[in-house]
């Protein structure tokens, strides 16, 4: 595909760990030049957050996930120097991206006041915690005491009353995730404000904001009726049947999300009483008797083994899947054709395998056509072609420690 969306815009990218970095290589593979900015012999922190390594090379697996696309400048923001070549680079972007604490990068002119006066119409996006006003404003703030803080613990988990019960987080760094996603949709809208207007903005974004924004139905079931939900395990509070059964030989997710769906089940499974009983016969009658229908259920799906259950309810149409370990993910023949799994050549390791994109633009994956860069790669080329230092000068301030 060419040109890519977003081709001609460029990115400061000033963030590490996930939240940022997840935001920019979205941004690198909708075709935005994405210029990473890494503290020289050291870089974003998850470069070493691992194991497991690319093998024949130094970076982390948690660091591949994320960087694809990107070009790595290091430069030391704390020296003066290094503030300077910032500055520079600043004037030929049209996106900052950081993460850092509520006014880190005042001390070295980063922050937005600062560089609104280099570039009046800059897009700047902050990705802190808890944002940038507020009582918390000043702490830092990590995926997973956001999770708890923010509520989603509360909702994940098994009940308190069975084994096993009590809060739980999401296996993936959810709030981080999704900080990263709607820091996209922050900077694209912001990119057609500015095209509209000329003006620029500052997009201060809150990790514990994302994670009630995204509280979805649970938060409205709250606000509605006044009742704290509770952990229902991998039941659903609005709908039933919907959670995992134990088959014979796994489990399977039941999906049934309306009255004809229950009635199709029950016409498979052998329980047509059940489709007929007074008190399951629309949803809200069978959230209602939820521990009264699921107990009649279990020793039903137990009859037949996972790939039984999934022929036999797919013919009908009622939504059913297996609980499928990575190796069976990635095995999986609409994960296969979909090729959610790709390789792009990298210069240590010679392949590195990533997962696509999942955006398709007329049948074609919007991937980034460049792996996650080593440490400093891209340093000379983008100092030489954007601010225009040579061999000399970039010797120099490398002698200094400034890159």
């Amino acid at each position: 595909m060419s040109p890519k969306p977003l081709q001609g815009i460029r990115v400061l990218d000033l963030s590490r760990i996930l939240a940022g970095p997840w935001c920019s290589q979205q941004l690198a593979d909708l075709g935005a030049e994405v210029i990473k900015i890494e503290k020289p012999n050291e870089g974003d922190d998850t470069r070493r957050w691992g194991p497991p390594w690319l093998e024949n090379s130094k970076e982390a697996a948690y660091y591949l996930c994320a960087n694809r696309g990107k070009q790595s400048v290091t430069i030391d923001m704390a020296k003066p120097a290094g503030q300077a070549l910032l500055h520079a680079l600043v004037k030929h972007c049209d996106v900052v991206l950081e993460n850092f604490k509520v006014g880190g990068l005042k001390k070295y002119k980063l922050d937005y006041d600062s560089l609104k006066n280099l570039k009046p119409d800059l897009i700047y996006c902050s990705i802190t915690g808890f944002g940038q006003t507020g009582p918390y404003a000043q702490r830092a703030g990590y995926d997973f005491m956001i999770q708890g803080m923010g509520g989603l613990m509360s909702l994940t988990g098994q009940p308190d009353t069975e084994l096993g019960g009590g809060p739980v987080k999401v296996g993936v760094a959810f709030a981080d995730i999704f900080t990263g996603m709607y820091a996209v949709n922050a900077i694209l809208a912001a990119l057609f404000q500015r095209q509209q207007t000329g003006i620029g903005t500052h997009i201060d974004l809150a990790l514990l904001d994302v994670q009630v924004g995204v509280l979805a139905n649970q938060a409205l079931n709250y606000l509605t009726s006044g009742q704290v939900p509770e952990r229902l395990g991998n039941a659903h509070p609005n709908i039933v049947p919907y959670q995992a059964f134990a088959t014979q030989d796994g489990h399977l997710i039941l999906a049934v999300g309306n009255d004809a769906q229950f009635q199709r089940f029950c016409e498979v499974a052998g329980c047509t009483e059940l489709a007929q009983d007074e008190r399951f016969l629309t949803n809200a009658k069978r959230v209602e008797h939820r521990q009264t229908l699921v107990p009649l259920l279990i020793p039903v799906l137990k009859q037949r083994s996972t790939d039984d259950w999934l022929l036999a309810l797919e013919k009908v149409g009622v939504p059913c899947g297996p609980i499928n370990t990575l190796d069976r993910v990635f095995a999986d023949p609409q994960v296969k054709h979909r090729q959610l799994e790709i390789e792009l050549p990298h210069p240590e390791a010679g392949q590195v395998k990533l997962v696509s994109n999942p955006i398709r633009f007329d049948n074609q994956a919007l991937n980034a056509d460049k792996p996650p860069p080593l440490l400093g790669e891209h340093t000379a080329s983008v100092l030489q072609n954007l601010l225009g230092l040579d061999a000399t000068q970039q010797t120099a301030l490398k002698a200094a420690g400034v890159i």
